[in-house]
């Protein structure tokens, strides 16, 4: 592109539409005002979707960015507007959510005066950002915004702030973009060593119990068919973690369920009793481990990684493969022998058994007269989304309850706040979601508690006509705080027990088709109706008010030490 004289606040919309955007969730305010100016000119490209606040700008750019692989992108004004953008910035700096959030700020001279809505969001926003700058220069915005998106899709992508003085979007420049393909001391993919694939290849063809833990990683890098063809190939059975489900089917024959606190009774045991435990794209949070001290000391651990400061953190490594998982599943293939492991599996069978008996029958098919239970409602989504529908979930015991037991064919398809454990995410989300995929049905998964901290969304829905798939579970507590409260505070439930106001009311004062579930018979043909939409549903499920999650790991337990009840 030639240059031409533009304002700043036209060179950022210029630098949005060179990177192929044409989507953006946003707030207006004085500080940021010249680029919404330039937003209304560019309208016809660049859709702008009003949000209800800032916090729900960066989750609708999460839920879009997890949803389609693309960057996600929020803007807001200075002060309270920028600060409101920080808990989704910090969300998806832990889950690792590709995301350019654009902030205005007051004008360079009044820098550090203490200007009306100034706040130093550099300083905020520094320790959960991939990378921050402060724009005070027009000439500067074609460079940065180029920077920002490199930054934030390659390698391990990650959240990315600039901040632009108000001056420097009223200044011209001679505008020319071109795209950023590299910064110097900064290596987002390291070179794949070809002997650290053949040692780990060595490694997996010798076990006698090998374990596959896989996150979001293999979505990540897109690597889905790579690391299927992995399983197959090697016959070693494969568990996730939160951000990790729906890389495989979750049908798959070896796909054996997911780990964690509240996984599944044997992927965690079995942990323990591994000889090689193999990771793909995951961190070893502390959620998955339980206690370190105890955590596979038996095992030979192999972690396939792109973010070399993740290697050895939480749990030494035997053969760490550093690079591109797509490239290192690709190389490491031919190397692995055919196997099955049918005795090895038999283990993961059993355990299956034991707890279908104790926790899931009853869960899916409750025989008490306490109520719907969250398990049933999610096998009843199951059943009228046939598993392939992108299901949004919130935090709290429902997203223990819709990671447990949704169903997806196919990847992406799983959406939810995993490290920062955001309530409020999934609403704002959802809309994201379905915004960038409107060809798959996007059902969020809420709790009472987290509905009430995006409420406000609802006006978004309204407004963009979206039609996303809302389910309240509603068990009258902060459900998941209550269970540890019955079961490690003596049952002082204190401050859990939530007094509702009429959600279907509400919903409808949204202009958006609501229905209330009271009983059990009920819930078919309500979740068919919702399914059926082609417009916006709101749907409340009464649930048990104090049915409890598990298999549970105790928090700083050893995975071994899973309850079942």
């Amino acid at each position: 592109m030639g240059k031409i004289k533009i304002s700043g606040a036209e060179a950022v919309i210029r630098c949005l539409l060179a990177e192929g955007v044409d989507l953006v969730y946003g707030y207006p305010g004085g500080a940021i005002m010249p680029v919404y100016d330039e937003l209304y000119k560019f309208q016809d490209q660049l859709h702008h979707v009003l949000v209800r606040h800032e916090q729900g700008a960066t989750h609708a750019a999460q839920g879009y960015a997890r949803a389609t692989g693309k960057v996600g992108i929020a803007i807001a004004t200075s002060g309270p507007g920028a600060t409101n953008l920080v808990t989704g910035i910090a969300d998806a700096q832990i889950d690792s959510t590709p995301m350019v959030c654009i902030t205005g700020q007051v004008g360079k001279h009044l820098l550090g005066s203490d200007a009306f809505q100034e706040t130093d969001i550099i300083g905020i926003s520094t320790p959960v950002t991939k990378w921050n700058y402060q724009v005070t220069e027009a000439s500067e915005i074609p460079e940065i915004i180029a920077k920002a998106f490199y930054i934030a899709r390659s390698g391990r992508p990650g959240p990315v702030l600039i901040d632009i003085t108000k001056n420097a979007q009223f200044d011209e420049l001679e505008f020319s973009y071109e795209k950023c393909t590299s910064i110097r001391s900064y290596v987002p993919v390291p070179k794949l060593k070809l002997d650290q694939v053949a040692a780990a290849a060595e490694l997996i063809n010798t076990a006698k119990k090998p374990f596959i833990v896989f996150g979001q990683g293999i979505i990540l890098g897109q690597a889905e068919a790579e690391f299927k063809a992995l399983v197959e190939k090697s016959g070693i059975p494969a568990a996730w973690t939160i951000l990790g489900l729906s890389a495989l089917p979750t049908d798959h024959p070896l796909n054996v369920g997911m780990l964690g606190m509240h996984g599944n009774y044997g992927p965690n045991l079995l942990t323990n009793e591994c000889d090689v435990l193999i990771a793909f794209g995951m961190r070893f949070d502390d959620r998955v481990t339980g206690d370190l001290k105890t955590y596979a000391k038996q095992a030979k651990v192999i972690h396939f990684e792109i973010d070399p400061s993740e290697i050895d953190k939480n749990v030494k490594t035997e053969v760490a493969v550093l690079g591109d998982v797509k490239e290192a599943l690709t190389a490491l293939l031919p190397l692995i022998e055919q196997k099955s492991h049918e005795s090895w599996h038999n283990e993961f069978k059993e355990k299956q058994k034991i707890e279908f008996e104790s926790v899931i029958k009853e869960e899916l098919n409750p025989t008490n007269d306490k109520g719907i239970s969250m398990g049933e409602t999610i096998e009843m989504i199951n059943k009228h989304s046939k598993g392939d529908a992108i299901m949004v979930s919130d935090v709290g015991q429902h997203q223990m309850f819709a990671c447990r037991y949704a169903k997806f064919n196919s990847t992406k398809s799983n959406i939810t706040s995993g490290g920062l454990g955001t309530m409020g995410f999934a609403l704002p989300a959802a809309i994201g979601a379905k915004m960038g995929r409107p060809d798959r049905e996007v059902v969020a998964i809420i709790g009472d508690g987290g509905f009430q901290m995006t409420i406000q969304e609802l006006g978004t829905i309204f407004q963009t006509k979206i039609p996303v798939k809302i389910v309240i579970l509603n068990n009258e507590f902060l459900g998941m705080v209550r269970q540890w409260q019955e079961l490690f505070f003596d049952n002082r439930y204190a401050s859990t027990n939530m007094i509702n106001p009429n959600f279907v009311a509400i919903a409808e004062g949204y202009y958006i088709k609501a229905k209330k579930v009271t009983k059990r018979e009920d819930l078919d043909a309500a979740v068919a109706e919702m399914m059926a939409s082609k417009d916006s549903y709101f749907l409340e499920v009464m649930v048990e008010k104090e049915n409890n999650v598990f298999p549970m790991i105790p928090t700083g337990a050893s995975v071994s030490d899973i309850r079942l009840s």
